[in-house]
């Protein structure tokens, strides 16, 4: 059945119902069809969207800008120096600038409240790019991917092992609950998620026959898994120096062909990207030279082999975001 999502927001995933996340999983596939039936599809043609980004990103500005020029939109692309949002101008001073020139604005930055004020203000649809609490159009990709290969989602066995506490984790927690699947945080007590949200995420689970669990051991954790999925252990904007302690606290939970196999056999492999499984980055020939991996989050063998879905998963970028998109804006 058809949602009405006219002239909302797109902040985080806690906003939306299950059948409205569900409606935009199945508009993404006519979308993605679309696409590669090479079907012409300009539906918000003379529309025109901001996209802000205060963190750059390759997947996120390539799926808005592609995903608005194929729904007919044009584009204006505002990088950390092209407004002076949150230096000579305040945040919600520019949502009621560029609310008046423009039909929707991305935002990718650091604060979730900065996404929030441009909501507010601007009079038009928002969308979260990424914060550092929330990536709903992450999620949308991710539980694209995973059904397009199992078919299903509901009872499927997800763990996340990394950074537990981070804006991915937080997502993939809230999402999982919400579409009935299980989901598992492998990871340090010191990196587990805040309780408050684990707490409204195990509620959100029961009402969807699914669980919530947070488990230290890789070993317990990982077994009979369907999809196993990591993100970079710092995140963009944090100190250099905090590699240190991360790699301290979260070397065990390299996902590698061992943890791998202890899932099942059919498991799949997903990452957000941009990932560490090789020293063919900066960061990961300096954490080489300094502590001796050839890989962080997860090893190249990993990475390369049949399991890792992961350019299926950027992929699914485009056609999630031009689903929330259209849906907001039609």
């Amino acid at each position: 059945m058809g949602q009405n999502l006219r002239g909302r927001s797109f902040l985080k995933l806690i906003d939306y119902t299950p059948e409205e996340i569900r409606y935009l999983l199945d508009l993404a596939k006519d979308f993605k069809s679309m696409k590669r039936a090479g079907t012409v599809h300009k539906y918000l043609e003379g529309q025109n969207i901001a996209i802000i980004f205060e963190k750059t990103s390759t997947r996120t500005r390539c799926s808005f800008e592609v995903a608005a020029h194929d729904l007919g939109m044009g584009v204006t692309y505002l990088d950390p120096t092209g407004s002076q949002m949150g230096h000579k101008e305040s945040v919600a001073d520019t949502a009621r600038v560029l609310g008046r020139m423009f039909d929707g604005i991305e935002f990718r930055g650091f604060k979730q409240e900065h996404v929030e004020q441009l909501a507010k203000y601007a009079g038009v649809p928002v969308w979260n790019g990424l914060t550092d609490q929330w990536h709903p159009t992450q999620m949308l990709a991710d539980m694209l991917t995973m059904e397009e290969h199992f078919g299903y989602l509901k009872g499927l066995k997800f763990v996340y092992m990394g950074d537990a506490r981070n804006n991915m984790a937080n997502s993939l927690m809230i999402v999982c609950a919400k579409l009935g699947v299980n989901f598992v945080a492998c990871a340090p007590k010191e990196l587990f998620p805040e309780e408050d949200l684990v707490k409204k995420a195990k509620e959100i689970a029961k009402e969807h026959f699914s669980t919530v669990e947070l488990i230290e051991d890789v070993k317990e954790a990982t077994t009979d898994a369907d999809v196993i999925y990591t993100d970079v252990w710092v995140s963009m904007g944090e100190p250099a120096e905090e590699w240190e302690r991360r790699i301290k606290l979260l070397r065990e939970y390299q996902v590698t062909t061992e943890v791998m196999q202890n899932a099942k056999k059919e498991a799949i492999f997903l990452h957000c990207l941009p990932a560490f499984h090789d020293k063919g980055t900066k960061v990961g020939r300096e954490i080489y030279e300094k502590y001796g991996m050839e890989a962080i989050e997860v090893t190249d063998e990993v990475f390369e082999s049949k399991q890792s879905l992961v350019f299926d998963q950027a992929e699914n970028r485009m056609h999630t975001i031009k689903a929330v998109m259209y849906a907001t804006l039609k």
